[in-house]
């Protein structure tokens, strides 16, 4: 499909039947895969032949929805997780283990942050957090002889900055190590990392991609392009044998277009099973068929909602790329020429109180702990998904105790903005 348009590789990517085969993508609803021989399946297991023989490693109908979305990126290899989390916390594990050190953007959503400066902390790897905005001086002087990866968020949730792609990529690439891209709010629709320097992509497929709050779950791709062997040293989990698959050598056997993914699957996959169901994969597969039409109205809402925002005396301030005063404005011509998202965050003028109040009064637009689908909702995200930070780290983070984060669904935009106008008193 790669001669094709986005727009059908959303809808015909990732599968193609033969004669006689399903129309739609088949749900495996299978644990277990059956063989003639021992001798069959031990290839499998050798990594000398392709095949299933366990869902907690791999699943047809997983592999035809990670295709789909490695066209979209534009990668050679993906595969599903259980949940965004899992995808960011296989991303730095495939290539990070006690003792290393990965450089991260600070402006990235609270349960990532928290996952690294925290969890992954306790396994012994440390993450320096570096304004979005920092100059290149300050970037490369985050690096450390054992940094092992460059971690941002394309646009970050909820502070809304739009990362400098080619400046983090330019820097992680003149220190020998990978960038990470969390692609989630921008989605392949409206930014592809990979085209940017880019070399790992990562996706909470809850959001956009499934777009309906029907199904959690994640997703890796890969780019195909970082050469691990040129640095060996620095990566010896894909460079040197791996024991528990009988010697085989990542990088050596399946080449930069398809070492990492591999060992995703064949090591983390199998150890920690953080496996996307069959039926999840599914959902997601039929939310991907549209993606490419809602991402427009989600965008088109995103800023009639933002405009309207931006004039009310009764708010204090706006974050949002496509106001054309918006700090992120010109970078997001550069990454985001089509639209941005359809995630609003403003603080409403009284601090948390008048924050907390105007949410309560809202009719239409739902509180949850959600982002990203149909259906317009909020959070405040200081008192939820951010709370178990201090005040520096919510600062740190772009956070105020007065951010509402909207998500503009795909309802009409003057119902939204009247139910904005009467919960803010207007």
């Amino acid at each position: 499909m790669s001669d094709f348009k986005i727009e059908t590789k959303c809808v015909q990517g990732g599968y193609t039947p033969g004669n006689g085969e399903p129309r739609q993508i088949p749900i495996v609803q299978s644990t277990t895969f059956k063989y003639a021989t021992s001798e069959d399946m031990g290839k499998l297991f050798d990594l000398e032949a392709n095949g299933y023989f366990y869902t907690r490693l791999q699943n047809p109908t997983n592999d035809y929805v990670a295709a789909k979305i490695a066209e979209l990126e534009g990668g050679t290899a993906a595969m599903l997780t259980s949940s965004g989390q899992a995808a960011s916390f296989y991303a730095i594990f495939n290539i990070a283990s006690c003792g290393d050190h990965v450089v991260s953007s600070s402006t990235i959503y609270g349960g990532t942050y928290n996952l690294f400066a925290v969890t992954m902390k306790r396994m012994g790897i440390d993450f320096t957090f570096v304004s979005p905005d920092c100059t290149e001086e300050e970037l490369n002087a985050a690096f450390q002889p054992n940094t092992k990866a460059v971690f941002g968020e394309t646009i970050a949730n909820p502070a809304l900055t739009v990362l400098d792609i080619e400046k983090f990529a330019n820097a992680a690439h003149a220190h020998g190590v990978p960038l990470i891209i969390d692609n989630t709010f921008a989605t392949p629709v409206g930014c592809r990392p990979f085209e940017w320097g880019a070399d790992i992509v990562t996706h909470s497929t809850t959001k956009y991609m499934d777009g309906h709050g029907a199904a959690v779950g994640g997703c890796i791709v890969d780019s195909g392009k970082f050469d691990w062997m040129a640095h060996a040293d620095k990566f010896p989990g894909l460079c040197t044998p791996d024991d528990s698959y009988h010697g085989v050598t990542y990088a050596e056997r399946f080449g930069k277009e398809g070492a990492f993914i591999t060992k995703a699957t064949a090591q983390l996959m199998r150890d920690f099973g953080s496996i996307q169901s069959p039926q999840n994969a599914f959902y997601l597969n039929l939310g991907l068929e549209s993606l490419h039409v809602r991402m427009k109205r989600h965008c088109e809402n995103g800023l009639a909602v933002a405009k309207f925002l931006e004039a009310s005396d009764k708010i204090e301030w706006v974050t949002y790329a496509g106001l054309e005063n918006d700090k992120y404005h010109k970078l997001a011509e550069k990454y985001l020429p089509n639209g941005t998202c359809g995630v609003v965050s403003f603080g409403v003028k009284g601090g948390r109180k008048a924050a907390e109040e105007f949410m309560k009064k809202l009719k239409l637009i739902a509180i949850e702990t959600h982002v990203a689908d149909a259906r317009s909702c909020c959070l405040h995200p200081a008192s939820a998904t951010h709370r178990q930070m201090n005040d520096a780290e919510l600062e740190a983070c772009g956070i105020t105790n007065n951010l509402v984060r909207l998500s503009c669904g795909l309802e009409n935009a003057e119902d939204l903005i009247a139910d904005i106008k009467q919960a803010l008193g207007e």
